[in-house]
């Protein structure tokens, strides 16, 4: 955690002086500062010395094999577009990868002062302090996380914004980070998540920090490499049996027939 929390302070240090931040594009409302360079840095240096037999997988190009056969993943600001127009809505997200799934996670959100750990054989914090599992389904108040990445045909996004307004008859949120989508899941603010495009690195350490509060996801990591973008749903199962005919809509060849906590 205090590998994370390093890495959010110097995200928080940049964030705090954004007129003098270098700003890239790698793609379509798709940005790269030179926060995001420097925080992967220090990540991989303190992953490194802290695990120096671990492999490690960044978003911004760290790549670095190892001999144990786990691997760190990273993404150093997950919400880079919304850390440069001034938003709240960005985390620092440090999974671990073992035997093709996601083991454990830490999330930091800085400019919120949220702390998330947790996985395989470790309870899931926030803050230091158990969270709660999530509630149940209520759909007379339900809501979803949503999220499209850039290359996703407008059709595409448009039946899905269709089916949840029309046919499951709830709420959206669409906020520009997975992972502050996924914390929002975590904290019962939102029932579920839907993503259309997300990488892997935007994932990973979520996904165990949530399986310990009871949700699945529709992830099939045996058929997923790293490199993969993701087609996805989490939530609890009874969120997923309302979603699953979405998904399996919008990519025929890839059926999603079943939920894991893995």
């Amino acid at each position: 955690m205090e590998i994370a929390r390093k890495g959010g302070e110097i995200g928080r240090h940049h964030f705090r002086s954004l007129a003098n931040l270098a700003v890239k594009k790698k793609g379509p409302l798709d940005l790269v500062t030179e926060a995001d360079r420097t925080v992967e840095a220090v990540i991989v240096a303190h992953l490194q010395e802290a695990f120096p037999d671990d492999g490690v997988f960044g978003e911004e190009g760290g790549n670095i094999a190892g001999t144990s056969g786990r691997v760190w993943v990273i993404d150093p600001i997950d919400g880079t577009f919304n850390f440069v127009r001034g938003s709240q809505d960005w985390a620092v997200s440090i999974g671990l990868y073992e035997d093709h799934r996601p083991v454990f996670g830490v999330i930091y959100a800085p400019i919120r002062d949220l702390m998330l750990a947790g996985g395989r054989g470790f309870a899931t914090t926030l803050n230091g302090t158990p969270m709660k599992p999530l509630p149940t389904l209520d759909m007379s108040q339900a809501s979803t996380g949503l999220s499209f990445h850039p290359s996703v045909p407008t059709n595409e996004r448009l039946e899905a914004i269709r089916y949840i307004c029309d046919e499951l008859r709830i709420s959206f949120r669409v906020n520009g980070s997975a992972t502050a989508s996924l914390i929002s899941v975590a904290m019962g603010e939102t029932d579920g998540y839907i993503s259309l495009g997300d990488s892997t690195w935007d994932v990973m350490a979520a996904l165990p920090i949530l399986a310990n509060l009871g949700v699945a996801h529709t992830i099939d990591w045996d058929s997923t490499g790293l490199d993969d973008k993701l087609r996805f749903a989490c939530g609890s199962d009874a969120f997923l049996t309302r979603v699953r005919p979405l998904l399996t809509r919008m990519d025929g060849n890839r059926p999603f027939e079943g939920s894991t906590r893995d």
